[in-house]
Order: C-alpha cells, then sequence, then structure tokens
C-alpha cells in the first residue's frame, strides 16, 4: 500500500510517496534537507532552531541523540529516521555528520552561526537525496 504525505513550505507543497511500513530513507533526507534549507532563510534565532529541530528530527529519529519531541517531526511517518533506516556505513556517516552540524546549529546563539550550520546541514544533505 502506498501512502501520500505532503509538506508545506514556504509556500510549496512537497508531496512524498512511501511505501507503509517500509522506511523512506529518501524522503527523511529529501525533508531533513528542506527544513535546513528554511533554517537558513528564517530572520530569527527561534526560526533557525526551530527548522534544525525539524532537520534532526528527520535525521536521528525518535530516541536519538538530539531528537526532541516538543519539536515536529515531518517524517513521523516515514521510517525510524534517515540515520537508523539507512545501511550503507559511507551514507550513514555522512547523515551523522550532517546531524552534528544541525546540533551546532541548535546550540549556536548568534543568528549568522546558526543559519551558517543550517545552510552546512543542507549543503551536506542535497547530495545524499
Amino acid at each position: 500500500m502506498r501512502t501520500l504525505l505532503g509538506l508545506i513550505a514556504a509556500g510549496s507543497i512537497i508531496f512524498l510517496t512511501a511505501e507503509a511500513g517500509a522506511a523512506d530513507v529518501k524522503g527523511e533526507i529529501v525533508n531533513a534537507e528542506t527544513h535546513a534549507g528554511l533554517a537558513a532563510k528564517a530572520t530569527d534565532i527561534d526560526g533557525v532552531h526551530m527548522h534544525l529541530h525539524h532537520a534532526l528530527n528527520c535525521l536521528v529519529g525518535p530516541g536519538g541523540m538530539g531528537f526532541d519531541a516538543k519539536q515536529m517531526n515531518p517524517c513521523a511517518n516515514s521510517g525510524a529516521g534517515a540515520i537508523p533506516d539507512t545501511s550503507d556505513a559511507a551514507k550513514k556517516k555522512s547523515l551523522e555528520a550532517a546531524a552534528d552540524t544541525a546540533r551546532k546549529g541548535i546550540a549556536a546563539s548568534d543568528l549568522a552561526a546558526a543559519r551558517k550550520a543550517a545552510s552546512d546541514t543542507a549543503a551536506m544533505l542535497k547530495p545524499l537525496e
């Protein structure tokens, strides 16, 4: 059975399909990259942190380091998180590096530093889609 997932981002609707019960690693990475990009464009620190939390939640999944259940998990219906759902060791290492960069952005209190970390996270994820 196929399910249709929608994500509203910056006035656009992005639809992803996923096999019910099967992990959609590509969808998780695309959603994480989208939210990192939104974080990079946010005009205040709270917006950067919010979208980076969304990206991190997609990457690590529930129970992963830095997962915040108080924040939206746009990948809740896509699997257990891109990192735990990925079996390719090299890809997993790259995803973990992107998650580390997102965590640095979340920890940053300076808007420019947080936005740079968000931009770097998006750039790290783009080739993994």
